[in-house]
């Protein structure tokens, strides 16, 4: 297990990254790019995963990293929402298609191990610990 210092570390962040510049460059292309609403929708769902990662993160406690994880892993779901929305409208290619919700997919399932791993863990996060009592093996430490 390594030691979290940063939010860009964690897998989960990651990954979302990933599914946010992948959602990204295929709503700007035609067809896709003349939905504006389903755009801004999917562009915004997707942001929102690394986004509430981060800021989970940030918040230095573990039941409000929690918190925050179920939000983003919300934000997932929604984003698979939207490919399928957006397949019916046929912006995508069945391969594309398969592809994103793949990615979206596996960005759910860091997540839920993350949030498992969250669960388990008899440690509470900085917020939690006195300033004396924070060593390398107290700070928060995932399996990403």
């Amino acid at each position: 297990m390594a030691t979290i210092h940063r939010f860009e570390d964690l897998n989960a962040w990651k990954k979302a990254r990933v599914l946010y510049n992948l959602v990204l460059d295929t709503t700007g292309k035609k067809p896709f790019a003349t939905d504006y609403d389903l755009v801004r929708q999917i562009r915004r769902a997707s942001g929102s995963v690394m986004d509430n990662v981060a800021e989970g993160f940030g918040r230095g406690g573990r039941g409000e990293f929690v918190q925050f994880l179920g939000i983003a892993k919300g934000s997932v779901t929604e984003v698979k929402s939207q490919l399928y929305r957006a397949l019916d409208c046929g912006y995508l290619s069945d391969e594309l298609f398969q592809s994103l919700y793949e990615q979206a997919d596996e960005t759910a399932k860091i997540i839920d191990g993350l949030i498992a791993y969250l669960l388990k863990t008899d440690l509470k996060g900085r917020r939690y610990q006195r300033e004396a009592d924070l060593t390398e093996d107290s700070k928060l430490k995932t399996v990403n």
